[in-house]
């Protein structure tokens, strides 16, 4: 039981590791996209890149994130839930997934010449990601309650 644990806990950091890659790459693309004339080649090029990212790594990676947290979970039992910091970790890692999907929604805009943020409002939003992994790491690290 205990090395299933330790499988999981490390494929669930190297799925962290891959879908914050995302989630901080994501947005910085978006920043130089909105240079971009739309329909032009520098423009369809970060269109192609956005779209792999979200498809090939940061869907995947958070989708393998919550199997391998869900599989921790199952192994710690039923007292897990009774980890104050665990509550807030988790609520943060909700955050996350609703971040990336709010990414996944402007990806489109930019997919359709439609976005109408400009580069602020994307540097603004590439932090976000960053305040809640400091969160989910102090809660975890240090599990204050």
């Amino acid at each position: 039981m205990e090395n299933a644990y330790l499988i999981f806990k490390s494929l669930h950091v190297v799925s962290i590791i891959a879908w914050m890659a995302g989630l901080l790459y994501l947005p910085r693309l978006f920043v130089y996209h909105c240079s971009a004339e739309a329909g032009s080649d520098k423009s369809e090029t970060f269109k192609i890149m956005e779209r792999r990212l979200l498809r090939a790594i940061m869907n995947p990676a958070m989708i393998s994130s919550y199997v391998f947290g869900l599989l921790m979970l199952v192994e710690m039992g039923e007292g897990a839930w009774e980890l104050g910091w665990l509550h807030i970790k988790m609520a943060c890692v909700v955050a996350l997934t609703i971040v990336h999907m709010q990414m996944a929604k402007w990806r489109k805009d930019f997919e359709s010449d439609s976005n109408t943020r400009s580069h602020k409002f994307f540097r603004v939003m590439n932090e976000v990601p960053t305040v809640l992994m400091i969160v989910i790491v102090f809660m975890v690290i240090m599990q204050p309650f």
